[in-house]
């Protein structure tokens, strides 16, 4: 058995590479760096490197020193972008090129979708006990409330009608914590999703006419759609809730007089492959970007707007992102969000539904 070559090795690296030439012209990339251009080798070779990637950082003189000395360069935490996409933190490896004086392999390690793994982990089992308890608890308290709301509409009969605001303002309040309680159990009772082939644009359209007759009326929402993209493998029903709850949180946050615009977005990105803590993982190459230019979430809570409870809003539950995190979760998908004030970026990443040749191989 012979060893795998140059090429195959080349081909196989797990981490976007990209080979650099003397010039600073792109001579060469691996698939993985196809993906993350979201661009192919053929059309990307021999354009400035810098032209196609941005780095906040300076890299000049360090990376021209190493490859004068011929010795490697390693840059951490820095935001890289290329313009198809929001910027990711990632660790870049400069190293010389042996035979070929000039020449660097630069390797894009993104740390930003790790990390955020890490913190997802123990965020669903933080979510896990505090929705089995809460869950509990409104199993307990529905009951005594239906007494309370009972007893004041019989209290009502026989007060005077002055007097009738304060039964009403009891009334309505134990309604208003049962509607609560209720979407709690919904958390916990949701259903796994019935997973099968969905047409992606469907369901946004769906969702889109959807919201712009309701709660989204004041919006402009504009379709960015990727005609060629494949079936995705999930439930259309949940999916389409996912997408109202980010079309409906997005309107909510504009201003409700001069409105503002949500652009729907998708594309295919074939090297996006989430990996879990037990090593097992999944190609997500279908992507979905709700993107609104309104105030950004609060930056006390950015990083923690998926965990139950959690809310930017007055008077939110803080389960709405919630249960959008846990369906997606449900599918074995992944889902992101990307704020600053003036542009808030849900991404949501999802399987691709078997080729029929896969299904029937299978069958």
């Amino acid at each position: 058995m012979t060893g795998p070559t140059e090429m195959q090795i080349w081909s196989s690296l797990p981490v976007p590479a990209i080979l650099i030439d003397e010039y600073e012209k792109i001579a060469e990339m691996n698939p993985a760096a196809e993906g993350f251009f979201n661009n192919s080798a053929k059309w990307l070779t021999g354009q400035p490197i810098w032209d196609r990637l941005a780095v906040d950082a300076p890299l000049e003189e360090s990376l021209q020193r190493a490859r004068e000395h011929g010795t490697p360069l390693f840059v951490n935490d820095v935001d890289v972008g290329t313009g198809a996409r929001p910027p990711l933190v990632c660790n870049l490896q400069f190293a010389p090129m042996q035979g070929r004086e000039g020449w660097m392999i630069m390797l894009i390690s993104p740390r930003e979708l790790a990390g955020r793994m890490t913190q997802s982990h123990s965020v669903k089992s933080a979510a896990k006990s505090a929705i089995g308890m809460a869950e509990m608890l409104a199993h307990e308290i529905k009951n005594p409330l239906a007494g309370i709301t009972g007893a004041a509409q019989l209290l009502s009969m026989s007060l005077p009608k002055g007097d009738l605001e304060f039964t009403d303002l009891i009334v309505a309040e134990t309604r208003r914590i049962v509607k609560l309680l209720e979407q709690v159990e919904q958390f916990g009772n949701l259903s796994p999703p019935e997973q099968r082939p969905v047409n992606i644009h469907d369901v946004l359209d769906r969702a889109r006419r959807s919201a712009l007759l309701g709660f989204g009326g004041h919006m402009k929402i504009i379709e960015d759609y990727d005609p060629s993209l494949p079936m995705a493998l999930g439930d259309p029903d949940q999916l389409l809730q996912v997408v109202l709850n980010l079309i409906k949180n997005a309107s909510e946050a504009a201003d409700p007089k001069t409105g503002g615009t949500i652009r729907l977005h998708t594309f295919y990105e074939h090297s996006f492959r989430l990996r879990r803590a037990d090593g097992s993982g999944q190609t997500l190459p279908l992507q979905i970007e709700i993107i609104d230019d309104g105030p950004g979430l609060p930056e006390d809570i950015k990083g923690d707007i998926f965990d139950p409870f959690v809310s930017g809003k007055e008077n939110g539950t803080g389960l709405g992102l919630a249960l959008v995190s846990k369906i997606i979760s449900d599918h074995g998908g992944w889902i992101s969000v990307d704020s600053v004030p003036g542009r808030t970026l849900f991404r949501i990443s999802l399987p691709r539904a078997p080729r029929p040749a896969a299904i029937e191989e299978t069958e």
